[in-house]
């Protein structure tokens, strides 16, 4: 399975299809058989590659016993006998079906005699298979679940929220919670937005780097936005572009647009707006090449100094006062223990690991939970756990300042997988599902602060376990199944 999705994401679909739709497992069968050493280039022409001295022969893999499994008809066997032939394309069954779940079954059915390994365990029965066509997810066969905790009530800005994590960490709902109730027990915490933008930042091309730099100069001339904007505002009722800045690389221009989104995350939003403004800009800039609709400025799903320091997304920063007694208390731990403990190690330890926005304890724990709770893309969990943990002794050393920064958190409540029934649940749950109508935007914006809640309440909790060595005990009680997994498997 690894190795299909790897083929996957690096051939494309067509060409893992083609792979495993064929009915036997040899050899390719190409014009030059002899030497079956081959490599791809750089321009995706089949090369050869002489093998390495002395290398002994690769063993051949036999073919996997089938597995079969009964269907419902003896058309459905005669579709899943073409798929397992190679004769019908695998992720054409929706489209000639009519009907996603049946696909799905036949599907199911035909990889598992392709490849003789059984699916038992991943269910297929109980799931929407048409609320993810063209949207969220192609050629399924069965989903993954994964459970729901809810930690909470969290107190924000004076209002209880439930947070649902979903998680297969032990011991992060309960840690998590733990931080809720301390933070509650102490009046909550408040949260400020700072600022709300996607970006999405196309590379162009020019033959001098003068030439570049006068597009670079244009794009920055304040005089010149009213223009930009009206030509990238058509795209969306909800985008509202809101700057351009831009880097250059020799004769390459990287332009970082950045716009609102109203309630979705809004990346297809911000690349359709910039793709009105380079079809704009080729009128005067002629001799402008588009490269690729993103030059990795923007920054997507990839940590990066510009999201670290420009932002990327929602913008927040969220704190609490805990009161001496709760620390105690509630935490275990004692005021000056988590100050030093954060200092030494989300702060100087951070640095000495060269940390690129990960000055946290644990960040991406709560926000992948969050995410996948929510219907969020969970890689995008790279850039929006970028957090700054910093905690001090206030009034007069008795009580705990603690805030978490977060400066790219990148959520919606529309479209994505938020849509689906069971993350619409978890939404709904928040308070936050779909769009607002009241006022666009505003419920992924309450979702973003949700979330660097529920990472304030995180990072408490754990710094104060490390600061009292109770992580390894933890995780050993609650992190550890008495189940006989021998006899499970066997079962």
């Amino acid at each position: 399975m690894a190795s299909f999705i790897y083929l996957l994401g690096f051939f494309g679909i067509d060409f893992v299809q083609s792979f495993i739709t064929r009915p036997s497992h040899d050899a390719w069968d190409l014009e030059d058989t002899a030497n079956p050493n081959y490599l791809i280039n750089e321009d995706h022409r089949l090369v050869t590659c002489p093998p390495p001295a002395n290398t002994p022969p690769i063993p051949k893999i036999p073919n996997p016993e089938p597995i079969i499994t009964p269907l419902a008809s003896v058309e459905d066997e005669e579709i899943v006998k073409s798929v397992t032939e190679g004769t019908l394309p695998s992720y054409s069954l929706e489209s000639k079906l009519g009907d996603c779940k049946r696909a799905a079954v036949i599907r199911r059915e035909a990889l598992q005699r392709i490849t003789g390994r059984s699916l038992e365990g991943l269910p297929i029965e109980g799931f929407d298979y048409d609320s993810v066509l063209g949207q969220c997810c192609e050629m399924p066969v069965g989903y993954v679940q994964i459970p729901v905790g809810i930690a909470g009530p969290l107190l924000l800005n004076g209002m209880e929220y439930m947070v649902p994590m979903a998680t297969t960490e032990g011991c992060l709902v309960a840690s998590t919670n733990r931080g809720c109730k301390a933070m509650y027990a102490s009046g909550g915490a408040t949260s400020v937005l700072l600022a709300d933008g996607m970006t999405r930042a196309p590379v162009v091309r020019f033959e001098t780097a003068k030439r570049a730099s006068e597009l670079k100069l244009f794009l920055e001339e304040p005089d010149n936005f009213d223009t930009l904007s009206i030509v990238f505002n058509r795209s969306s009722r909800f985008a509202r572009l809101q700057g351009i800045k831009c880097s250059m690389a020799g004769k390459n221009l990287y332009m970082r647009f950045k716009c609102s989104t109203g309630d979705a995350m809004g990346m297809n939003m911000v690349s359709k707006g910039v793709q009105n403004v380079l079809d704009f800009l080729q009128s005067d800039f002629h001799d402008m090449e588009v490269i690729g609709i993103s030059g990795n400025f923007c920054s997507d799903k990839k940590p990066a100094a510009v999201n670290w320091i420009e932002g990327r997304g929602k913008s927040v920063v969220c704190e609490a006062i805990i009161k001496e007694e709760i620390v105690k208390k509630v935490l275990k731990t004692s005021v000056a223990s988590l100050v030093e403990l954060n200092m030494l190690k989300n702060l100087a330890g951070s640095a000495v690991a060269g940390a690129l926005g990960g000055f946290n304890a644990h960040a991406s724990n709560i926000v992948s939970a969050v995410f996948i709770a929510t219907g969020q893309d969970p890689a995008q969990n790279i850039e929006s756990s970028h957090c700054i943990t910093m905690m001090e002794a206030v009034n007069n050393g008795k009580d705990l300042h603690v805030s978490v920064t977060m400066p790219s958190i990148e959520v919606g409540t529309v479209g994505g997988g938020t849509q689906l029934a069971s993350q619409s649940a978890c939404l709904n749950l928040l308070g936050v599902k779909g769009a607002s109508k009241e006022s666009p935007g505003s419920n992924s914006r309450l979702l973003a602060s949700i979330v660097a809640g529920s990472v304030l309440a995180g990072e408490l909790s754990l710094m104060a376990a490390i600061a009292q060595g109770q992580l390894v005990k933890s995780h050993m009680k609650y992190n550890r199944s008495s189940r006989d997994i021998s006899k499970a498997a066997s079962s």
